[in-house]
């Protein structure tokens, strides 16, 4: 049987009509916020419906891609609801991303325009394509604005009448994967999934419009996306963190007091961990919700007593937004990603696509109605995932007979040392990886950080430790780091872990 999340009405306006509820009941209430900028509600819609309107005038028609190459700003909330209006394809870029990346994402998505900061232009100028785009670059950040910035275009009048009335079908917004397992593919959803992801975050946090919601982390991929989105949906307040390091995060706390935090594992460890954090800092929160990556005992356990909450954990994907997190007023397991979040169905199965038994490790499959409605212009890999309504997200968990989702690792990461199945998220602490090995198939390796101020351990202490609490599953060899690498999303990257661990058994290979 399928694991269902409760019932969710279907919401009541799309995210074309984000601000309704704000306009309302608050129109001159501050609706998003920023350490040095915020617009009320009546401002937000004025600057989107003025950026839609002068988007129009440039050329730009419904159905074309806008690529944005931008930090978090507020700015790029109102870009994204700008496109909403006007029936644009907002085609979010990684802030990360070098000249190939971006030439990359333009050519996939067919992108006629682009909104970036000013202090990328050197970047820009490096690309094949940008100077080739139809409509040519709209500027943010720069020193003097000029006719063709965001600045200056946000502020023109607005003819929201002409914009007509966007398809809630037609696609509406293009997410890129993080490329983990080849080239970044480009997860297209309409306003109708995009509805449906903020409604359902919204619930699963039980988020009402008293709430100030901070997602500390990248607007231009859909954790953040949805968290923001989620907040305005139902009027509440979206506080938009420039950075994600603790000087930033620690100013907004103590700025804005937010009653919701989400953050991911890394960043939240460093905010933790400041030197200059105070219980206080944290006092505000009903919830903080952590996802994206792996969350670490260690992490929990610090929280938990600086701050006297638990840690929310949960799951979710690009292709279907938040589907799965420890219910706000129930139970909150320490270490388990949570339930089918509200109008989720998830239903875990073998490689035979049967599914298990509770408490069998499977690949979990999704359904809902956030579901992505296919990969940009590839009819193939969307295929591949899709089946029946159902998505296969490549992603093992079991379940717990209280419907408690355990993830086990992607497919792909699992490695098969003497037969046996070991998933990198059981070893904690490290990033681990399979070394192939003619005897045992794959043998387990950990690449391990010493923390600061922290004497160095011998690798035979740290193994025993390991075998001391895994059994089979520790680490038959162990290499020390100065640093984890990240990928462009600031998850641990283990497509460098696996590198790092190929120039080690070949050092003679060539390192490209």
């Amino acid at each position: 049987m399928p694991l269902d999340g409760p019932p969710l009405e279907h919401p009541s306006h799309l995210v074309d009509a984000v601000l309704r509820a704000g306009l309302a009941t608050k129109p001159d209430d501050v609706a998003i916020a920023s350490a040095d900028d915020q617009l009320t509600w009546r401002e937000l819609d004025a600057a989107s419906s003025s950026l839609a309107t002068a988007y129009r005038d440039v050329g730009v028609v419904a159905g074309d891609r806008v690529a944005s190459l931008m930090p978090n700003r507020t700015a790029l909330a109102v870009h994204y609801i700008a496109c909403f209006k006007s029936g644009i394809v907002t085609t979010p870029l990684n802030y990360r991303y070098a000249p190939p990346e971006i030439d990359h994402a333009l050519e996939v998505s067919g992108a006629t325009m682009l909104l970036a900061h000013a202090e990328r232009a050197d970047d820009l100028a490096a690309t094949r394509l940008v100077a080739q785009l139809p409509h040519g670059v709209v500027t943010y950040g720069a020193d003097e604005p000029s006719e063709r910035s965001f600045e200056h275009l946000s502020t023109l009048p607005s003819d929201t009448a002409a914009l007509g009335s966007p398809d809630p079908s037609a696609p509406a917004a293009i997410f890129f994967t993080s490329g983990s397992t080849g080239p970044a593919k480009g997860v297209t959803h309409s306003l109708e999934t995009l509805t449906w992801h903020a409604a359902i975050a919204a619930a699963a946090l039980e988020t009402t419009a008293d709430d100030v919601l901070l997602p500390a982390s990248s607007m231009s991929h859909i954790g953040c996306f949805v968290w923001t989105f989620s907040a305005l949906f139902v009027g509440a307040r979206a506080i938009v963190a420039r950075t994600f390091d603790a000087h930033e995060v620690l100013a907004l706390l103590r700025q804005h007091r937010p009653t919701v935090l989400s953050m991911i594992p890394a960043a939240l460890t460093s905010v933790v961990r400041d030197h200059d954090v105070t219980r206080d800092d944290f006092a505000s929160l009903r919830v903080c919700r952590s996802g994206a990556d792996h969350v670490p005992r260690e992490l929990e356990d610090e929280f938990d007593s600086l701050v006297g909450l638990p840690i929310d954990e949960g799951y979710g994907m690009t292709e279907v937004g938040i589907v799965a997190s420890n219910p706000v007023s129930g139970v909150i397991k320490e270490g388990s990603i949570g339930c089918a979040t509200p109008a989720v169905s998830l239903s875990i199965r073998g490689d035979d696509d049967v599914e298990v038994a509770t408490g069998t490790v499977g690949r979990v499959w999704i359904r809902t109605p956030g579901r992505t409605v296919g990969y940009w212009e590839n009819p193939e890999a969307t295929a591949e995932i899709m089946a029946g309504g159902w998505l296969d997200s490549g992603d093992l968990v079991r379940a717990d007979d209280d419907g408690y989702l355990w993830f086990f690792g992607r497919k792909k990461q699992i490695i098969v040392h003497d037969g046996s199945n070991v998933s990198p998220f059981e070893v904690e602490s490290a990033g681990v990886v399979g070394i192939h090995d003619a005897v045992h198939g794959e043998n387990v390796r950990a690449y391990v950080v010493v923390k600061e101020g922290q004497s160095r351990p011998t690798s035979q202490e740290l193994i025993e430790f390991a075998r001391a609490r895994v059994g089979y599953k520790a680490p038959e060899e162990l290499v020390f780091l100065d640093a984890m690498p990240l990928n462009a999303t600031g998850k641990l990257d283990r497509v460098e872990l696996v590198r790092l661990a190929e120039q080690h058994v070949n050092p003679h290979r060539d390192a490209s």
